[in-house]
Order: C-alpha cells, then sequence, then structure tokens
C-alpha cells in the first residue's frame, strides 16, 4: 500500500508548486492517515513542494508508522505540529508553510506560530485550505474496494436481522445493538456510527438516538447503519413497516421517498452540479406536497470518515466527477406521527449509471413479528 500514500503526497505536492507553497503541515488526523497509512491521536505530516515526507507521532505510534509509512522519514515527539514547522522553517527553509486552518484550533495554531517565531521568525503561515479533502473526494481502488466489503458487510447483517425476526416488544437499543453485532461477526473492523433504530413516532426524528422505547406492530421502523472496513465507512439507511401491513399514509410517504430516492440516484452523473442531486431528489418531495419535511440535504460523501465532501445538499457547490462515493438519502418526517428515509451509497462512475454499494431491497417490507 505505500505506493498508493506516494502517489496521494505527489497529487499534494502538485498543488503546493501550483499555490506557490515550500510546504504543508497536515494536523487533520484524517488526512495524515490518507497521506501516509498511520491511523492515531496523535500525528502530523510535513509535505515539501518536492515531494519530501516526515511524519511525526509520539511513542505510542512508533511501532505502527514504521510498519506502514517505511517510506517516510519518522519523528518521535509528543507536540507534533510545532516540531515540524521548526523543521520546515531550520531543516527544509520553507517561507511559505501551508496549514490546515480549518482543522487547527487558535491554540495549536499559536503553538505553531511561537514554535516558528523562537526557531526562525521569517516563515509565513498560510492556509492551506481543504486541498487533502479536495483529493479525498476521488476514490481509488483500493478505497473502492474497501467501501464496497464495508458496504456488503451492513447488508448481510441487515438482512439477517430482518430474517431473524423478533422485533415486536424488543427495545430500539436491542435491535440496534442485535445489528452491530451481526456486522461485527460479518467482519466490521468497527461501527461507522452511533446506530439509529427509530420506531414509530420516533422515526420522525432525522437522527434519533436508540431508547427503550418498545416496537409495537404497525410501527415504521427506520433504521440508519453502517460498518467499518480498513478504515472506510458504510452508510445505508432501510424503512420497513413492524408486523402489520402498511397503512394509506405510511405506503405514501414511502412511494415518495423512493421515487425521489431514484431521481437522485439517476442524478448521479459526472458533470452534473452537486445542487441537481438535491434538485432531483427535492422536487419529487416538493412535488408530493411534502417539502416542508425534508430538512436536510439529499447526501454527502462517504470515506475514511461517514461525513465527507462532496456535499449533495440545497446549498451545494461543485460538480460531480468519475469515482465519487456518494450518499443519496431523501426523507420525509411527520412530528408525532412517523418517517421514512431511504438511503444508499454509491460510486459515480464515468459510464453513467453509479454502482450501487448498498443492493439490500428497497421495497417497503413488513417485517415479522
Amino acid at each position: 500500500m505505500p505506493e498508493i500514500h506516494v502517489d496521494r503526497r505527489a497529487r499534494l505536492a502538485e498543488l503546493l508548486t501550483y499555490d506557490k507553497l515550500d510546504a504543508a503541515l497536515v494536523t487533520n488526523l484524517t488526512n495524515v492517515h490518507y497521506l501516509t497509512g498511520l491511523a492515531s491521536s496523535n500525528a502530523a505530516l510535513l509535505l515539501t513542494a518536492d515531494g519530501a515526507a516526515t511524519l511525526a507521532t509520539d511513542g505510542r505510534y512508533a511501532t505502527a508508522a514504521a510498519d506502514v509509512a517505511a517510506d517516510v522519514e519518522l519523528v518521535i515527539e509528543r507536540h507534533v505540529a510545532p516540531a515540524l514547522a521548526v523543521r520546515a522553517a531550520v531543516g527544509t527553509t520553507a517561507a511559505r508553510l501551508g496549514v490546515e486552518e480549518h482543522h487547527l484550533t487558535l491554540e495549536s495554531w499559536k503553538s505553531i506560530r511561537r514554535a516558528l517565531d523562537e526557531a526562525d521568525g521569517s516563515t509565513e503561515l498560510v492556509d492551506l485550505g481543504r486541498a487533502v479533502e479536495k483529493l479525498r473526494t476521488t476514490k481509488d481502488d483500493t478505497e473502492i474496494e474497501a467501501l464496497t466489503e464495508a458496504c456488503a458487510i451492513s447488508c448481510r447483517a441487515l438482512e439477517d436481522l430482518y430474517a431473524a425476526g423478533r422485533f415486536v416488544g424488543r427495545t430500539e437499543k436491542e435491535v440496534a445493538l442485535d445489528l452491530e453485532r451481526r456486522m461485527y461477526a460479518h467482519g466490521a473492523d468497527g461501527i461507522a456510527f452511533e446506530t439509529i433504530v427509530a420506531a414509530g413516532e420516533n422515526s420522525a426524528i432525522p437522527h434519533h438516538r436508540p431508547v427503550d422505547r418498545q416496537i409495537a406492530k404497525g410501527d415504521l421502523l427506520k433504521i440508519d447503519f453502517g460498518a467499518i472496513y480498513r478504515g472506510y465507512h458504510a452508510d445505508c439507511t432501510r424503512t420497513s413497516v413492524v408486523a402489520a401491513e402498511p397503512a394509506d399514509w405510511q405506503r405514501e410517504i414511502y412511494d415518495i421517498v423512493q421515487a425521489a430516492q431514484r431521481a437522485g440516484r439517476q442524478a448521479l452523473v459526472v458533470g452534473e452540479d452537486c445542487l441537481g442531486v438535491d434538485t432531483a431528489s427535492r422536487s419529487v418531495i416538493d412535488a408530493g406536497g411534502y417539502a416542508d419535511q425534508f430538512g436536510h440535504g439529499t447526501g454527502h460523501g462517504v470515506g475514511l470518515q461517514v461525513h465527507e465532501a462532496p456535499t449533495l445538499g440545497y446549498s451545494a457547490t461543485g460538480t460531480l466527477a468519475d469515482r465519487m462515493t456518494v450518499t443519496v438519502e431523501p426523507g420525509i418526517y411527520l412530528p408525532g406521527r412517523g418517517g421514512v428515509r431511504i438511503e444508499d451509497t454509491l460510486v459515480v462512475r464515468a459510464a453513467g449509471v453509479p454502482d450501487l454499494l448498498t443492493p439490500t431491497t428497497k421495497d417497503l417490507l413488513v417485517l415479522d413479528a
């Protein structure tokens, strides 16, 4: 895998040259992971415009860093960002050092500036912006393989949960824990986010946290879940009805959301405005008379983080590109009654038809009691 990280760093180095930066100090831990392979709670990367890389971490991660990032120089230091900033100023004589201002706290920025002033004083700190996040929006083969497996694990676990039945009388918490256990049993390295199991009136809360509310016959049951595999996150939502034929109002909003979700998937075309995907889904819900009951964006990027660029919302900017991995997840939420969300993770493809990574049925299922 080191060659993948070499390629990623080379692409970032090209951006540094374009922006007339001598080096970049990457402190966002997810971005450090992306560029080096090291997942940790304390690390930073110094990358020069000519491609030289130095990774700093503390002693807890020394062995892991030497293993996964053997191709970069390693510095063992507790205060990683100031140490690399000094190295940039003194060792590489960087006059313009890019930093991730959106990630740094004011305290962290001051510590970097103070270290530079003590060591040299002439190095200018320049905002690197979200350069690494932009690189992360298009996935390489290794990333797509990991995302595909994360989604497959997730879907197998949900299908097992559905097949086992036993929903009536169990609590939301119990079902969430059951699903998470099944994801681990199918090979998950972790859980992508706190699993949402929302029954009845709770399904109208977009990001409901499972409680001790018992599931009853006739409830809408919304489950939003995902596994982590090799650092990559799955994201999927399915809504069903428990042990009873759907009521007319339940089927009505389900059919509208299903049509809206289909329209959003069909809008996933290279060159399409990200806003256009949201518009495609939202217009279906608006036409169905539920404009005020869809209050969140249609989707988002997914990868090393469960929510990352690009955004597919009502204020989205930018356009879709080949190999972007995104969700499409419209919903309708009726407070006090119930709600429906249907969500898939997909890969945008130049051929025009996105790869669907979460193939579990989107038909309105009636679950066994």
